[in-house]
């Protein structure tokens, strides 16, 4: 597993991450979401051995990171931000490099490479410069070297920050792939890569956990929680009528949509359905919120 003690790391008197505790086991795909600045990128590359921490201790399956730092590494992938490489270098080259680094010789190292040339589709780039591939491409290849001595832990650090969303998808499926019996630990500010892949979520700001919980979990502390949204034409014709309901506590209106809060433990939904059923109502849509990350975020993260 990943453990972090008290882990800190100071620049002068500026500290970028402060206090962090933190354990991840296998099978857990863990998103380390948080603000730009917020301390994830200096987490990421303290866990790689990177940089030294300040103070507090960190482990990869027992290794320390600093008294045991090799042996640490040597389970662990890294993804950088942006999937920094050679660009002049090919795929076949680079991997051939970071095959030389790993000690993968003979048919480990043939094996090694048809598996991820096979799992990423490179085979199509496979003597094409890097610098010429496309942004997604490029994070293939990042993805490749990270994954190519088949590592208990991966580390990746905004691996689908600047692509398009066909290549964001394209990236998730790969990471989904991979992701069987292995820690992974995501760095992003993107909420939908949380949502997309996470099963839990550690938000950080100014260098300290604010917030360690499932999606789904954090999703529940959100204002729209058990919400429900209808969208109808002149939606404040309805407000009246709506709001008089007694499991409402507060209506929202925006354009085309009127969204109910609800009043303390009691259904809102079936009260809802009904009135609109009764009044036959030209509702376009209806739908029950499961809460929305993205207000939480903020509201964890300013609020701090």
């Amino acid at each position: 597993m990943i453990v972090t003690q008290h882990l800190r790391k100071c620049y002068g008197d500026f500290v970028a991450v402060d206090d962090l505790n933190l354990e991840i086991v296998p099978g857990e795909v863990v998103g380390l979401l948080g603000p730009n600045g917020a301390g994830k990128s200096t987490t990421m590359k303290m866990l790689s051995g990177f940089l030294t921490p300040t103070s507090g201790s960190a482990s990869i399956f027992g290794k320390d990171i600093v008294d045991d730092s090799l042996q640490a590494r040597r389970l662990l992938g890294y993804l950088p931000e942006g999937a920094p490489a050679w660009g002049e270098l090919t795929p076949a080259q680079f991997l051939g490099f970071i095959c030389d680094v790993r000690g993968l010789q003979g048919q480990a190292r043939k094996q090694a490479l048809a598996e991820v040339t096979d799992q990423l589709h490179l085979q199509h780039v496979w003597h094409q410069p890097i610098e010429t591939l496309s942004k997604g491409y490029k994070r293939r290849v990042g993805l490749a070297q990270a994954i190519l001595h088949q590592p208990k832990v991966l580390l990746l650090d905004e691996p689908t920050d600047g692509l398009d969303p066909n290549q964001k998808h394209e990236v998730r499926q790969l990471i989904q792939r991979i992701a069987q019996d292995r820690i992974i630990l995501i760095s992003t500010h993107i909420l939908e890569e949380v949502e997309a892949l996470c099963s839990r979520a550690v938000i950080i700001a100014r260098g300290r956990i604010l917030a360690d919980d499932t999606p789904e979990g954090l999703e529940q502390r959100s204002r729209y929680h058990l919400a429900v949204t209808l969208r109808l034409d002149k939606p404040e014709r309805y407000r009246d009528r709506l709001a008089a309901l007694p499991a409402v506590s507060e209506v929202e209106i925006h354009r085309q949509q009127i969204t109910l809060f609800p009043a303390g433990e009691q259904p809102l939904f079936p009260q809802v359905r009904e009135l609109v059923e009764q009044e036959r109502w030209p509702v376009q849509s209806m739908q029950l919120e499961r809460g929305r990350l993205d207000e939480v975020f903020r509201t964890i993260t300013m609020g701090e």
